[in-house]
């Protein structure tokens, strides 16, 4: 373990040097293309004879759990680093489009990608997936990610209620889609019943329960925040907040991940109005952005590696030229028919090319590889996971590296924000 930690640290700095010196893209992008790359290398390697350095290095990568260092390990301090700096009365004033496009969005968007890739890959490419398989595909591929296009927000001027919609919604689906995945997850492999009151009492207690076990734990850390003023103390109490909190939500059977946006959205902003010091507040800021920087980082270098242990056959890279758009389609719709009713059934306001923007600026990131990956071993495994990774790939490399001049172009020119 020493040895696989040392090296993504050492691969991981690397990589940031080497984007930041000379190729200048975004963190997150700019080390997974370098990882990539790397990938590819290895891969070569092995077409021209050098099999034990390609064998080596799938050994090493195939020995990483992907799915448990990210579900169990890197999701609960990155959920609760993103949540932290999100402003509570922002979030309450979008609460019905982030809760809308969070919740409805993803499951239209799971049955929207489900259904519509069973009948491309069955009758279109003769690539034989259960219904069930394709749903699963739809679960985990339908939450967005908000680790790599926050920052290009930011540097794109984007309008802070557009920004606050993406962030909001992006760590609230994440949540939900684990949920609903597990749903069907129980479906496909524990044989379950399929009846509509088992699945709301499922979702029910999963959802509604990571909400009320965030509230607990998080009041919790605020007493003993508010009763103490040191700053390395409350660091301390904040990080067992979300590492002991998380592996309790585990053992409890409620949403691991909505429960830590709910802890970081209370400490971010009851706690740090009331519990804390401005000395504490800025030490405890630096520490989670750190950890949230470090852990992106080697987050987008594994995603990269995992390409070495991956099957990709010719059908798989032929049938993803059609399912890369569905995919967008469906985002397009689960974002565009929701805006468009909000505005003018219910009087929301959106900031113009708030729907162009958030369907390009919905990107897929690692937790979609990771819920991939928790498949059980099988040929429709293989099929969901390459096209998982395919997807992912070009939504982080395409979309990631075009959505910050889309803005540019779009509504950053603007003046005055909408509301």
């Amino acid at each position: 373990m020493l040895d696989i930690v040392a090296l993504l640290i050492t691969l991981t700095a690397l990589f940031s040097y080497l984007n930041r010196r000379f190729i200048k893209l975004p963190t997150t992008i700019g080390v997974m293309a370098l990882a990539m790359l790397l990938s590819l290398i290895l891969m070569s390697l092995g077409e021209l004879g050098y099999a034990p350095v390609e064998q080596r290095a799938e050994a090493i990568i195939a020995s990483i759990d992907f799915n448990q260092v990210l579900m169990e390990g890197m999701l609960s301090l990155l959920l609760f680093a993103g949540a932290l700096h999100v402003d509570l009365e922002e979030l309450a004033r979008k609460k019905w489009p982030i809760g809308v496009l969070a919740t409805v969005g993803v499951v239209a968007s799971t049955f929207l990608v489900g259904i519509a890739s069973w009948i491309v890959l069955n009758f279109g490419f003769g690539i034989s997936i259960s219904l069930l398989y394709c749903l699963l595909f739809g679960a985990l591929i339908s939450p967005t990610d908000p680790i790599a296009v926050l920052g290009i927000l930011k540097s794109a001027g984007a309008p802070k209620s557009l920004e606050i919609k993406i962030a909001g919604e992006s760590l609230f689906n994440d949540g939900i889609a684990v949920v609903v995945f597990a749903i069907l997850v129980s479906l496909a492999v524990g044989g379950a019943e399929v009846t509509v009151g088992g699945v709301i009492l499922l979702f029910a207690e999963e959802a509604l329960g990571g909400v009320a076990f965030g509230l607990a734990i998080g009041f919790v850390a605020y007493f003993f925040l508010k009763t103490i003023d040191s700053y390395d103390v409350e660091i301390l109490i904040t990080l067992a907040l979300v590492l002991g909190g998380y592996a309790l939500a585990i053992h409890l059977h409620v949403s691991g991940p909505i429960a830590m946006v709910v802890a970081g959205l209370m400490i971010g902003n009851h706690g740090r109005r009331f519990a804390m010091s401005e000395t504490t507040r800025e030490n405890l800021d630096t520490f989670w952005e750190m950890i949230d920087e470090i852990l992106n980082a080697v987050l987008f270098v594994l995603i990269g590696l995992e390409a070495v242990i991956l099957t990709f056959e010719g059908d798989y890279w032929l049938a993803s030229l059609f399912i890369v758009p569905l995919v967008l389609l469906a985002r397009l719709i689960c974002v565009g028919v929701p805006v468009t009713v909000m505005r003018r059934r219910f009087g929301f306001e959106f900031t113009p090319h708030a729907v162009k923007i958030m369907t390009w600026g919905g990107l897929r990131g690692g937790i979609s590889v990771a819920l991939a990956l928790s498949l059980p071993a099988g040929p429709e495994r293989q099929v969901v996971l390459a096209l998982t990774y395919i997807v992912v790939l070009f939504s982080i490399l395409a979309q990631g590296l075009t959505v910050g001049p889309l803005i540019k172009r779009t509504v950053a020119p603007m003046q005055q924000p909408m509301s």
